[in-house]
């Protein structure tokens, strides 16, 4: 197991305060029980079935002490394996932030209420031990460029945030903050902060969704491009910068434990991937070296319709178009799987009664299996274990699910 240095512990927890008012974290909780087993990808022909549990999932838990924050865990963890899956993909760096103990990042506030403020434990520890505990795979969900996704979220930024330490690096986007993928500081950093926390935790991957260039807009890096783009066109040198930090933070997991897996999850159309994202993802699907894997996020329904009446979203063909694309041996495709549609429906131009059946959800994962997909996630818990306004249906949607998981 990787442990981290007792010295560098007792240092924090020996600290009278940090800079900017940060709480030292209080002790070391990355250790797991010798009974808990490291776990790394399902084993060859094993469906990877994973569920997202995102920032939103922390919210409702702000100020809640170790113990609290335990139960809540656990009872999540409780059902997603109780539900057939055998992965958790838990969001501990939504907002250029930590829900971990970090060197680089202040604390999250979505524990404690305020950035760079220690909950007084170690959020990711504590998952990983849960999760290890009942025999599920854990993977840490890092998004890598952004700070702040509205001026209010998160609503002030602690004084060692990088963000504030180093104002050049960021841009603000539609009243969000964003690191600037052209930095070569920047892309050192994203690096440097994956690697803190394959070396510190016994997570079994790294994952990053779909968060890279916030917009298309020329003015947004017009100095760097200047600076940094040596030649090339604009599009072309953002895509790059892209590839060269998926394809960077590859090589540093692999470099401290090739066990661990490195996964994206995309948006789902390819084309806004590549011109307004600059995510060249087909090539990280055809070429090794970039990922293990490419989950692309499919939440459109089988009878799908634009406004206009084209097809080409619709669930099925968007399986077929993923799963037809090339492949490198060893990356795998996974689907990412809209649980929050249910009820509410994809706002297609066709009829919505497919989200209202029941099922919608199991019958996607039949669907994929046809294709040839190697497994999925869902996104995300609540929406099948706290949904409010179906509560029903989420319910329905759930022991289809589990009967069609259980059949394997």
């Amino acid at each position: 197991m990787r442990y981290k240095l007792l010295a560098a512990v007792l240092a924090l927890v020996l600290l009278a305060g940090c800079a900017g008012g940060t709480t030292p974290w209080a002790q070391d909780f990355t250790s797991v029980p010798d009974n808990a087993a490291h776990h790394t990808a399902p084993p060859p022909g094993e469906e990877y079935r994973a569920m997202w549990i995102s920032y939103l999932e922390w919210q409702p838990l702000t100020g809640a002490d170790e113990n609290t924050f335990r139960a809540a865990a656990g009872e999540m963890l409780d059902n997603c394996a109780a539900l057939g899956l055998n992965t958790v993909i838990a969001q501990v760096r939504p907002f250029g932030d930590a829900l971990y103990e970090s060197s680089l990042f202040p604390a999250s506030h979505l524990l404690s209420g305020a950035q760079g403020q220690s909950p007084g434990y170690d959020p990711l520890a504590i998952l990983v031990e849960l999760a290890h505990a009942r025999g599920l795979r854990i993977e840490a969900w890092l998004n890598p460029y952004r700070v702040q996704l509205t001026q209010n979220l998160p609503a002030s930024l602690a004084d060692t945030n990088p963000a504030v330490l180093h104002p050049e690096w960021v841009h603000e986007v539609n009243g969000g903050l964003y690191y600037d993928p052209g930095l070569p500081e920047v892309q050192q950093l994203i690096a440097d902060g994956v690697a803190e926390v394959v070396q510190n935790y016994e997570v079994d991957g790294i994952h990053f969704d779909d968060y890279f260039y916030p917009t298309t807009e020329p003015s947004f890096d017009e100095a760097i491009y200047a600076q940094y783009g040596g030649g090339l066109e604009l599009d072309e040198w953002r895509r790059q910068n892209v590839d060269q930090l998926v394809k960077t933070v590859y090589a540093r997991i692999k470099e401290l434990d090739p066990d661990v897996t490195f996964g994206i999850s995309p948006q789902g159309n390819n084309d806004n991937n590549y011109t307004q994202q600059y995510s060249d993802v087909s090539l990280w699907l055809r070429e090794t070296g970039y990922v293990d894997y490419v989950m692309p996020q499919l939440y459109w329904g089988f009878g799908y319709l634009t406004a206009s009446g084209r097809t080409d979203y619709q669930f099925k063909t968007l399986c077929g178009y993923w799963n037809g694309l090339e492949r490198a041996e060893g990356v795998d495709l996974y689907i990412g799987l809209g649980a929050w549609r249910i009820g509410t429906g994809d706002g297609g131009a066709n009829d919505q009664a497919e989200w209202s059946s029941g099922r919608n959800l199991a019958d996607m994962v039949a669907a994929l299996r046809e294709a040839g997909c190697g497994g999925f996630a869902l996104y995300r818990y609540d929406s099948l274990y706290s949904n409010a306004e179906y509560p029903d249906l989420a319910a329905s949607e759930r022991t289809a699910l589990g009967e069609l998981l259980a059949q394997e």
